[in-house]
């Protein structure tokens, strides 16, 4: 597929993927979900790519919400359609990933916007950076996920204050809820997302990727059985003996991802 709505690019094991519809703050038309859908599950499958970075063309936005104009011809069947293909193919690739993604908040990340960065595992906002989730103010809810991922993250009352007020949030109050993991200025936002996502390819691949698929079980009635399970298939892996190996022999370890 040919991309016209969003920039990827590979270097050092990093996949950086962009938003680069500038003159729109980055909305999310089908097309972009679409690229970006199809991106995100090449990324995934690439032996070269050990995580991802998603941020927003230029300093005004991360991403500020979908296209409202493709709203305006839906029933109730085109927008269950709509946001069943998103969370299929966009949203819930990036949280199920085996890899991780950190969103790199820069500006507006409101909507669909901030609903994809909520999809993301680890999120670091510029301090210029506004969230929210207006939806009620188009006499809609949030379809991608927000109402449940941003309740895991900051809880029900917080979660639901947004929600109904519609109201934005500050990167600085982000932090404090606990939506965001860092705040840094703008022009140093890719580097700390680089700094921690180097950090977590200096781990054990397989080891990272079954944390993640523990963490996603979190709360569910089978939380506790995916971390043994997990737990236990890590042994079966040679980046385990090694990281036993190099713990014992008091050396760096080498892994695989084996």
């Amino acid at each position: 597929m040919p991309l016209k709505n969003i920039l990827v690019e590979i270097r050092s094991r990093i996949c950086y993927i962009t938003i680069n519809r500038e003159s729109k703050l980055n909305a999310l038309n089908a097309a972009t979900l679409a690229e970006l859908g199809e991106a995100l599950t090449q990324s995934f499958a690439n032996a070269d790519v050990g995580g991802i970075i998603i941020t927003g063309s230029g300093p005004k936005a991360f991403v500020a919400g979908a296209d409202i104009a493709e709203f305006a011809p839906l029933n109730a069947e085109g927008g269950r359609q709509m946001a069943q293909v998103a969370q299929h193919q966009v949203f819930n690739v990036i949280e199920q990933g085996s890899k991780p993604v950190i969103a790199a908040i820069n500006g507006f990340a409101l909507g669909g916007g901030l609903e994809l960065a909520l999809a993301c595992h680890i999120r670091v906002a510029s301090t210029n950076a506004k969230m929210g989730l207006p939806e009620v103010t188009l006499g809609l809810i949030p379809g991608y996920g927000g109402t449940q991922r941003l309740t895991q993250l900051i809880g029900r009352g917080r979660a639901l204050e947004m929600i109904l007020t519609a109201d934005m949030i500050t990167a600085t109050q982000a932090l404090d809820f606990g939506l965001v993991n860092h705040v840094t200025e703008q022009e140093l936002l890719l580097n700390k997302a680089e700094e921690i996502l180097e950090k977590i390819l200096s781990r054990a691949p397989l080891a990272v990727a079954a944390a993640i698929k523990a963490v996603n079980a979190a709360g569910t009635p089978d939380g506790f059985e995916t971390e043994i399970d997990q737990f236990a298939d890590c042994f079966n892996t040679a980046d385990t003996r090694e990281g036993i190996s190099a713990f014992i022999d008091k050396r760096k370890p080498d892994f695989k991802g084996e």
